[in-house]
């Protein structure tokens, strides 16, 4: 019991100095380049306040003057009601270097502290870009996330719902230089069901939201690419059947014109021996008044019986045989009519004074 009272006392003098004054918040993160803001406030009367960052002063306020020091890089709002004076410290631009503890120091009454934390945020993306692969595939995906403090968390979406842990793997790398910055390396392999969005997620908790990534992945079903190769093999059919039948038809009129014309070439020589026969006829008809002699042979033939010529004599009796002479084809009727009146005509011959008849007998 006696042990127990000076315990009491000493938490009651603790409770009574620490709602001397408070500082907010107690805790702050933030990204590089981003402002801090604490708020120091005390329901006692105070003559200075000192801001101090890492153990050393940035600003000062006085109580009757307001603000003390010239710092372009932190200022002070008095935010004070008539029951409590407070005072808004920030803190522009923070710096990795900038992390470690703020502390608000009320002099002669209190000091308070707080924690402050700088990250980093670098980039994230999914290497490759948007993919298309056939129903049923295996696909891998690989994000990276690069110049990231502290070590970010990563993850995966596909079509919005988280990928389970088990479907991906990370690795890290870093810190990689002197800002003790992160590399991340991360690779998802999924099978191809359907068409998704693929997104790949880099977060460190002073990010309101994570820094993404996304890839569309088209899947391609195999009953659509089945039947598009369908559709090809009935336009090369379609296409063959109908190359074949115009060949065929191609042949075909090629050979009709081949055998027409060998006709016209064969048949030519008997329509020229035709013209030939019947213009000799008709030379020979017009010559002879429309009979043709039929007796006429061609040279080198000699018919005696038509080439003799019989010549008889009062005196002479015997019968000289003459040279044979073509008999011409046609005998026009005035030459007829002339050795005709020349036949029946005697002859006189020098000589003997005989009389020769000669006679022609035209076939």
């Amino acid at each position: 019991m006696g042990n127990l009272i000076p315990l009491i006392l000493l938490a009651c003098v603790a409770h009574v100095l620490n709602s001397q004054m408070q500082l907010n918040p107690r805790t702050i993160t933030l990204l590089r380049g981003d402002t801090a803001r604490l708020i120091c406030s005390t329901a006692e009367p105070w003559q200075v306040m000192v801001w101090i960052l890492n153990g050393g002063s940035l600003l000062t306020i006085s109580a009757q003057y307001g603000i003390l020091s010239n710092n372009p890089n932190v200022n002070a709002i008095n935010c004070s009601t008539n029951q409590l004076s407070s005072w808004e410290f920030t803190l522009n631009r923070v710096q990795r270097s900038y992390q470690g503890q703020v502390t608000c120091d009320l002099q002669n009454i209190q000091r308070q502290t707080a924690d402050l934390f700088v990250q980093e945020r670098g980039n994230v993306a999914i290497t490759g870009g948007n993919v298309t692969v056939l129903k049923g595939e295996e696909i891998l995906f690989q994000c990276l996330a690069v110049g990231w403090y502290p070590e970010p968390s990563l993850t995966w979406l596909v079509n919005g719902r988280e990928v389970d842990q088990g479907q991906y793997n990370i690795s890290t790398e870093g810190p990689v230089d002197v800002d003790g910055l992160y590399n991340l390396t991360s690779n998802l392999s999924i099978q191809a069901a359907e068409s998704s969005h693929v997104e790949c997620l880099a977060s460190v908790s002073a990010l309101p939201t994570p820094q993404a990534s996304s890839v569309r992945l088209t899947v391609v079903a195999e009953v659509v690419v089945e039947n598009v190769c369908d559709d090809c093999a009935v336009l090369i059919a379609v296409t063959a059947s109908v190359s074949t039948v115009l060949l065929l038809l191609l042949l075909s009129i090629c050979i009709v014109l081949c055998y027409l014309r060998r006709r016209a070439k064969s048949s030519l020589p008997e329509a020229i021996r035709i013209d030939e026969s019947k213009s000799g006829r008709s030379s020979v008809a017009e010559a002879t008044g429309g009979e043709v002699n039929l007796g006429y042979t061609t040279e080198g033939h000699s018919d005696a019986g038509r080439s003799d010529l019989i010549v008889t004599g009062e005196t002479h009796s015997q019968m000289n045989s003459i040279s044979t002479h073509k008999i011409p084809d046609v005998v026009s009727s005035s030459n007829f009519s002339l050795t005709t009146s020349q036949s029946n005509a005697p002859t006189d011959h020098c000589g003997d004074g005989s009389k020769t008849v000669r006679r022609m007998t035209t076939v």
